[in-house]
């Protein structure tokens, strides 16, 4: 891996599990793994906790000061990985809930917001080989990224995972709200103005609504072996 610069996009729709897919990907074959997501979900919980969302509704004016010294990055904690910062505080837990799943579109959807995400994700692709994941990685962030893959999945089967995800982490929500809020996450994410979700060209389609984990990485590894080489790191 040393001697390549590879960089692996993947996007789609909520809950597919493409953090927990290119996480995999990542300590697999030794990649440097950046979830996109997580930086929008702590802007997010930034703009919460300052009272610059109303009505579902984003105060770019009130927030714009603040994003340059926001400092949000990853930072390997240990037994549980790469966990998502701000400064020198630990918001992994806080950016999953679901008050933040409910507020991020908006601040995704900023201009400003993205650009200051997409710097962050430019910095760190350019020192080393990556995978990431989020919306619009392959389309918009890395258009010549090395792969691109494209997840989904049926919406139900997605709402059941993000459901039983929450229950793990002690957050009970009823899995017809976890539905609606995947449903309006996708139509809000599929239409907005600026680097709405679609699927890239050249992406290869992933619907792992029938599949385990174990299942999509001999999906991956027989993709990585015919297009880079590449055996995992075990083998």
């Amino acid at each position: 891996m040393s001697e390549s610069h590879i960089i692996i996009a993947i996007d789609g729709y909520s809950s597919t599990g493409k953090s927990s897919f290119a996480k995999r990907i990542a300590s697999a074959y030794g990649l440097l793994y950046l979830d996109s997501g997580a930086l929008y979900r702590a802007v997010t919980l930034v703009a919460m906790e300052n009272g610059f969302i109303s009505d579902g509704k984003l105060d770019i004016s009130l927030l714009q000061p603040f994003l340059g010294d926001l400092n949000i990055h990853f930072r390997d904690n240990g037994p549980e990985g790469n966990q998502t910062f701000i400064g020198g505080r630990n918001v992994e837990k806080e950016i999953r809930s679901m008050e933040v799943s409910s507020n991020v579109s908006p601040v995704a959807a900023d201009r400003n917001v993205r650009n200051y995400v997409d710097g962050i994700l430019h910095e760190m692709g350019r020192q080393r080989s990556v995978v990431m994941d989020g919306r619009d990685i392959g389309t918009t962030v890395f258009p010549e990224a090395d792969l691109k893959i494209f997840m989904t999945a049926d919406p139900s089967v997605r709402a059941m995972r993000r459901a039983a995800e929450l229950k793990a982490k002690g957050q009970e929500c009823p899995l017809e709200d976890v539905l609606k809020n995947l449903q309006e996450r996708d139509y809000i994410d599929s239409h907005r103005e600026i680097s709405p979700l679609t699927q890239a060209p050249d992406a290869i389609v992933l619907d792992n609504s029938n599949m385990t984990f174990d299942d999509q990485m001999q999906w991956i590894a027989g993709i990585m072996k015919q297009k880079f080489n590449l055996k995992p790191l075990d083998e």
